[in-house]
């Protein structure tokens, strides 16, 4: 994300949901806090819409979402016991796993990676292979690190071959002003509108395609011990989002409205583009889990050597079973 896209947003808390009729006489609905990964963007569209749909409500659920003042912060609060539920990252819950930190994957919100290596359209990088010797940025070591060295890989090529340099969320700003030649990290969605919009066009090269096994970018998780304890309030939570995400799929012009009547700052150019490309990339089944995938990724991250160990899938990712 740049740091136009952080000016342009405060890390506040949400309105909370106005009060709608329950699903039956005399239910009272149920309150669930979710903690965001970040400030409020379209890759929350299917939160956002169960919440100002009424999805939530008629599945008895009064949903706060919090923006988070640090967004490494939900993962660790849940944990702890301190919020419900947390929108976080596949890569995060490996690592998570890995150290033992108790979290439980319930849901999928985006169901393949956002993150890519942009570099300009019109510059001289028309392939992997021409970043040799040239300046790479990237916002957060580890992982992005990883991307790029299997990347890199498929062209022959290995992170000895290029300059790093750490330009923290700069990332457009950095390639369009001539700083680096390519960066690693940006969301695919965001990014490329953004450097559109100001008129350095940009061109993706997606980790998937590249070496990368393919991963859920934005997942939801929960405690373990709320999952194994049977909390009722997680399969209508689930529930409440497919038919959201059903919604948005059928009626993608009629949700970008709901998404936007809550805050009048989202109706801009970038966030409408940002929707046009994000509404595909949907989990199309916010449920499902494909444990298959799950494992392929665990076994990347552990060659890469960012985890040291592979935990039985069931101890961290779940498909809750709706009642």
């Amino acid at each position: 994300m740049t740091n136009r896209w952080i000016k342009a947003l405060s890390f506040a808390l949400l309105g909370l949901f106005a009060t709608l009729t329950a699903p039956t006489p005399g239910h009272a609905q149920d309150k669930l806090v979710v903690l965001l990964d970040w400030f409020v963007n379209p890759d929350h569209a299917a939160l956002i819409v169960a919440r100002d749909k009424g999805f939530f409500a008629q599945y008895g659920l009064d949903v706060d979402l919090i923006a988070p003042a640090d967004p490494n912060d939900p993962p660790k609060l849940v944990a702890a016991g301190q919020a419900d539920i947390a929108v976080s990252y596949e890569p995060q819950l490996h690592m998570a796993a890995d150290q033992g930190i108790p979290l439980m994957r319930i849901g999928t919100l985006i169901s393949s990676p956002l993150n890519s290596l942009v570099v300009l359209a019109d510059g001289p990088i028309h392939d992997l292979a021409d970043l040799k010797g040239k300046r790479i940025g990237y916002s957060v070591g580890g992982f992005e690190n990883a991307l790029l060295s299997a990347m890199l890989g498929q062209a022959g090529l290995t992170v000895e071959d290029v300059e790093l340099i750490n330009v923290n969320w700069s990332l457009s700003p950095s390639l369009i002003a001539g700083q680096t030649d390519a960066v690693i990290g940006a969301f695919r969605n965001f990014e490329l509108n953004q450097m559109d919009l100001e008129g350095y066009p940009g061109r993706a090269f997606l980790p998937e395609d590249h070496g990368v096994p393919t991963y859920d970018e934005l997942i939801l998780l929960a405690h373990p011990d709320t999952v194994a304890q049977g909390d009722p309030r997680l399969p209508r939570f689930l529930a409440a989002l497919r038919d959201a995400t059903a919604f948005i799929q059928s009626n993608p012009d009629a949700a970008w409205k709901v998404f936007i009547s809550a805050d009048s700052s989202l109706d801009d150019e970038l966030n409408r583009r940002a929707w046009r490309d994000t509404v595909p990339l949907l989990a199309a089944d916010p449920i499902g889990l494909d444990g298959k995938r799950y494992k392929a990724f665990a076994a990347f991250m552990k060659q890469a050597g960012l985890i040291q160990t592979t935990p039985p899938l069931d101890q961290y990712a779940t498909e809750v079973i709706l009642q």
